[in-house]
């Protein structure tokens, strides 16, 4: 039998732990669904991780100087730091003056690296949040509220506030991203309008064809050949437009996620160059490519890097004139602002086609948008090219630029931030 009290009084608490997060859990679980049992499941990680700093806070307090601890930062112990690091969720602790405490690696990439000790206001500038933050401290009551980051990309959190036990208490806000839910619903609503209305004429075309073909061109043999040369093209632009649909849409959706690769720039750009160079030749356009030794990689998506090349090189083509040039020139500068040491990856490509009118350039990345409808159809085109450009470009927090005068052609300039060096990252975390 166990005689240590210390011990018992320990397992009692343990049990008493274990049975309060069963229960809570399966309450979450029945009335709030999956999502409600895993903000559940943090809140009490986090309340666990706060009881047991105050608790090994409390002992050490002198008498009569009870005020101490309310000053003082609580300090994690390493496990409980290292468990909250790992949460896939942002987490944030702040006393009783809103003043940061804790923030984990999931928060931190929300609101900046060096956070504690600073003011919430000071780094989350949204009025709701920091309204039920201050209500919850006073009161102790949960809060929950939905708000938005509009930049660098729009991203959509729920956020839930609660107080969590202990000398002193200490308030928490857990951000759950709700991003990828909305820009699902939006997208549902987007592709149910504009594939309804790109798809009807071609569809319409193809209708009036058949029926054609049923009646009066029944034994027409011309106008049979004639038809259905033209129902395959209709057909073949209705399969170009879904599949701009489906990659746009595949896009956006991922477009708030950081990608994880590294990409040479280079090769990306040569692999979608050679995949359009027969379309070039038919029109007797040259594509050249001019890079420089020793680029450096950039953090990227292959694929949709490739893409984006892609989409820019045949625009070039398209809008270029016969027996011209497209001319692809990549480079190595610094980055502007802050951390000027960084290195950026810029990508120019130029035709020598009729250029852009000034006014129609703010519009060239809105979908379906065309400065030339009938030319555009005529050569393939979706109005979705440059929008696939514009979203590959925001996730991989670059830049576009845009130059063009009517009659000299137009340049599209990409610019790409380079993969930092491990030694350059750990210099830059300090400042």
């Amino acid at each position: 039998m166990l005689k240590n009290p210390a011990l018992l009084e320990s397992l009692r608490r343990m049990l008493w732990t274990a049975a309060l997060a069963v229960m809570l859990g399966a309450a979450a679980l029945t009335w709030l669904g999956a999502a409600g049992l895993w903000v559940t499941v943090l809140v009490l990680v986090a309340g666990a991780a706060v009881a047991g700093f105050s608790a090994k806070a409390r002992p050490r307090s002198a008498p009569g100087n009870g005020n101490s601890i309310r000053t003082a930062m609580p300090v994690l112990p390493p496990l409980v730091r290292e468990l909250l690091e790992r949460l896939p969720d942002p987490l944030l602790l702040a006393d009783a003056a809103d003043r940061v405490l804790f923030a984990n690696r999931a928060m931190r990439e929300v609101i900046g690296v060096d956070v504690e000790r600073k003011h919430v206001s000071a780094l989350l500038r949204h009025p709701v949040v920091l309204e039920a933050l201050t209500k919850t401290s006073a009161s102790g009551e949960p809060g929950a509220t939905e708000f938005v980051i509009r930049v660098p990309v729009e991203r959509h959190y729920q956020a839930f506030t609660a107080r969590v036990g202990g000398d002193p208490p200490v308030a928490m806000l857990l951000l759950h991203d709700l991003t990828t839910m909305k820009r699902t619903e939006q997208m549902r609503v987007d592709f149910i309008a504009n594939a309804s209305h790109e798809l009807r004429t071609p569809l319409a075309a193809v209708s009036g064809f058949i029926e054609t073909l049923k009646g009066p061109a029944k034994d027409d043999k011309a106008a049979r050949e004639k038809f259905l040369n033209i129902m395959s093209v209709e057909a073949e632009r209705m399969r170009r437009l879904i599949e701009d649909l489906l990659s746009l849409t595949r896009i956006e959706l991922n477009e708030h996620v950081p990608p994880r690769g590294e990409v040479a720039v280079e090769e990306a750009v040569r692999q979608a160059a050679a995949a359009l160079t027969p379309l070039a030749k038919a029109d007797g356009i040259a594509i050249v490519v001019d890079a420089p030794e020793g680029l450096p990689k950039v953090a990227g998506e292959r694929d949709e890097l490739v893409q984006l090349f892609q989409n820019l090189i045949h625009n070039a083509i398209k809008y270029g004139r016969d027996n011209g040039r497209v001319s692809i020139t990549l480079r190595q500068t610094a980055a502007t602002g802050r951390r000027s040491q960084d290195s950026m990856v810029t990508v120019a490509v130029k035709d020598d086609g009729e250029g852009i009118p000034p006014e129609a350039i703010p519009r060239l990345t809105e979908r379906f948008y065309r400065v030339d409808v009938k030319r555009s159809r005529e050569r393939g085109g979706t109005g979705l090219g440059l929008a696939i450009v514009k979203h590959i470009v925001n996730r991989h927090n670059g830049r576009m630029q845009i130059e063009s005068r009517p009659g000299e052609g137009s340049t599209f300039t990409i610019t790409l931030p380079a993969v930092r060096k491990a030694a350059d990252a750990a210099v830059t975390e300090l400042l």
